[in-house]
């Protein structure tokens, strides 16, 4: 039996983690705007959460045989309780926060408009949108034996009326009208009110339904599990491709079983029981919530807020800068041959990564490409290089994962396009997703080869790369090469089970390199030594590792972590995890390294890797974590990660008792911050006090009267 003394469920972290999100949305130092940002990522992370996990965690409690989590020993269906009734809190939490935010941002003249609160024009123009662009492809009907409910897609919204015949005081029924998704869910009055789509199509529903009055309605969003299995190969015939298959797959996420259901107010029980009738649910699945349900448009209406007010009431704004050790005027390949390079996302540019795969293409020297893509920009610059480099006749190789979950439409688009220029499209194993980041060019030198090597924490994508923290090591190191060639062959081989130098490849050598590096800072600790370990990720639940933290911990190792997102190993558990630290940080870039530490200064063992340590990237995927050699590099990284353990604004700590709480504020130091400033300082072509200090009182007063 699994000692569960200090470890928890992993999907109750996760849902303590999103409430850390939706905690910034009420953050009074946050600027208005950035809050709203929170409260739309929070609400877009709890539509996932429910269509992966619960969904999966559903599928798991029908099988017949209960499958015990060994973090909490619950099964499937305890657990779903639980996640019902925290979600609940949360939803309370929500429709709270979003009031207080809805009331700030009229204050600043931003308005969620009412029906009634609309003049005369401008009830007159939206009745004029409403019958200009709305009602042509309306979708709506009443519900009966001989018109059944149609197929509502995942996320989809409609409105449920309550319908009674004109004249007739019973034979009530229920009529539909399908929101559809090919219309935005505002409408702007103006430049800065509008009016949710879902109001305005109920406003004017009575003509809809002819003979019949509408006694009630509610706005209501259905989320279905998509949490498929991609592996299926029962309808995979041997003439249809892995693309043709996946397209198949990606239909099905759109029928597959309901989790949950969202109404904007409290159903009766009528419109309780025909919800849960028509969806197969229990009653813990039918959730109230008197904020706007999918959230996620926020970004987009907030983009179109006018300019004064976005900048007024927004972070400052800031563009990733150069890496100090590049020269852009200099080939850069020549520049990684003469030192390791280490580029920080989003504080440093990606440039140098586009600029040497642009080099790539041109240089007669370079034989071949082969690069792993997990999620990439929908307009890549990185895919347009490898393009390019095939159509000058290098050999570019591609791994292309198409089960990079919800990406894997825009990564069917990019290997179909990839493969019609002349790159070699492989999608690595059966049943591992591949997620490491991984770069070789291979170039003639001499009578012989050279390898210049890329490997990252986070993926080959433009776009992420200014939202996400991220380390990218550029090296000409060439043990490193020959692992990643080595890598790239049992690719195409199948071969899961391959050696390697410098590299930890899960799902084989990844566990094997962590068990000795644990080891060793064990050892140092019974001999009396100083053992160290420093450990920054997204998420932590694999049940061998958290037994490893703790016997390390009982060993004298003192350990510190920094994980965004789940934790499932609890610190401070008197005699099990008393020398385990744990904190998180939720500010305005996504935290993302995956970084490992083991012991401190010049001797420290220092990893970057795409892995987390969950069992699904240890045991279930191919990952890479690669070691910093460089002596300036590892340097760096040592030192990011104690600027980053030394924040004392948006650190929390994880608490015995589960609950996470802010640490001591000594300094105001916050870490991302800091590095947003080392990056314009280092920046030559920057102005110092550009980000983020406040100009002058001079300054100001000349900015206040030029704008009058």
């Amino acid at each position: 039996m699994f000692d569960i003394s200090y470890t928890q469920n992993r999907e109750l972290s996760w849902l303590k983690f999103n409430e850390r999100v939706l905690n910034e949305a009420q953050n009074a130092s946050t600027p208005l705007l950035e809050r709203g940002k929170f409260l739309s990522i929070f609400d877009t992370n709890l539509d996932e959460f429910f269509m992966v996990r619960v969904g999966s965690l559903t599928d798991v409690s029908h099988l017949k045989k209960d499958v015990i989590d060994n973090k909490s020993l619950m099964t499937p269906e305890e657990q779903l309780d639980r996640i019902m009734e925290e979600t609940r809190f949360l939803y309370q939490k929500k429709d709270h926060i979003y009031g207080e935010l809805r009331e700030k941002f009229r204050t600043i003249g931003i308005c969620s408009t009412e029906v009634g609160e609309l003049t005369e024009q401008e009830r007159l123009d939206v009745d004029i949108y409403f019958h200009k662009k709305v009602l042509p492809i309306l979708n709506y009907q009443v519900i009966d034996k001989t018109h059944p409910l149609p197929q509502i897609p995942n996320l989809g919204m409609f409105l449920l009326f309550v319908l009674r015949e004109k004249g007739k005081s019973i034979n009530k029924k229920m009529g539909i009208v399908q929101i559809p998704d090919q219309l935005r869910r505002y409408y702007f009055i103006g430049d800065q009110n509008f009016i949710f789509l879902e109001k305005m199509i109920a406003e004017f529903a009575e003509s809809l339904f002819g003979s019949y009055i509408i006694e009630d309605w509610y706005n209501v969003s259905l989320t279905r599990n998509a949490d498929i299995d991609f592996d299926e190969v029962d309808d995979l015939e041997l003439e249809e491709d892995y693309r043709s298959h996946m397209k198949k797959l990606l239909q099905k996420r759109k029928r597959l079983a309901p989790v949950r259901v969202e109404v904007h107010k409290r159903p009766t029980e009528e419109v309780k029981s025909f919800l849960m009738k028509q969806f197969s649910l229990k009653e813990n699945r039918i959730f109230e919530t008197y904020s706007p349900m999918r959230l996620g448009f926020l970004m987009d209406a907030m983009e179109e807020f006018p300019e004064k007010i976005r900048n007024r009431h927004s972070n400052p704004p800031f563009s990733p800068r150069k890496n100090p050790n590049v020269s852009m005027n200099r080939p850069i390949m020549e520049q990684i041959e003469e030192k390791d390079i280490l580029l920080s996302y989003p504080y440093e540019s990606m440039e140098p990564i586009l600029r040497l795969l642009e080099e790539a293409a041109e240089d007669k020297e370079v034989y071949s490409i082969k690069i792993s893509l997990y999620r990439i920009a929908k307009n890549s610059k990185i895919a347009a290089a490898l393009i390019q480099a095939a159509e000058n006749g290098k050999e570019v190789i591609v791994l292309m994962e198409l089960r990079a979950r919800f990406d894997e439409e825009n990564n069917l688009l990019w290997s179909s396009r990839l493969e019609k220029a002349g790159c070699k499209i492989i999608y690595g194993f059966s049943h591992y997703k591949c997620h490491c980041k991984t770069l070789l060019i291979t170039k003639k030198k001499g009578e012989g080869w050279e390898y210049v090597s890329q490997v990252a924490t986070g993926n080959f994508n433009e776009k992420t790369a200014n939202l996400y923290t991220d380390f990218a090591l550029l090296t000409a190191n060439q043990e490193i090469g020959e692992d990643i060639d080595n890598l790239f062959r049992n690719f195409s081989i199948d071969e899961l089970n391959g050696t390697y130098k410098k590299l930890l490849v899960s799902p084989k050598s990844m566990q094997e390199g962590l068990d000795k590096l644990f080891n060793e800072e064990i050892q140092k600790a019974k001999a009396g030594e100083e053992g160290f370990i420093r450990l920054k990720m997204n998420s932590i639940s694999d049940r061998k590792l958290i037994d490893k933290i703790a016997e390390a911990s009982q060993a004298g190792v003192k350990i510190e972590m920094l994980i965004r997102g789940i934790c499932c190993i609890v610190p401070g558990v008197v005699g099990k995890t008393d020398n385990v630290k744990v904190y998180s940080i939720i500010g305005r870039f996504l935290e993302h390294h995956r970084i490992y530490q083991f012991g401190k200064g010049e001797e420290a063992q220092v990893f970057i890797s795409s892995a987390d340590f969950m069992t699904r990237n240890i045991r279930n995927r191919v990952e890479v974590a690669c070691p910093v050699l460089d002596s300036d590099r590892k340097k760096e990284v040592m030192e990011f990660l104690e600027d980053s353990f030394s924040d004392d604004v948006k650190l929390q700590e994880l608490l015995p008792s589960k609950r996470y709480g802010r640490v001591e504020n000594k300094r105001n130091f916050i870490a991302q911050e800091y590095f947003m400033k080392q990056a314009i300082a280092k920046d030559p072509q920057e102005e110092k006090e550009s980000f983020p200090k406040r100009p002058s009182l001079l300054r100001r007063i000349i900015q206040f009267f030029s704008r009058s």
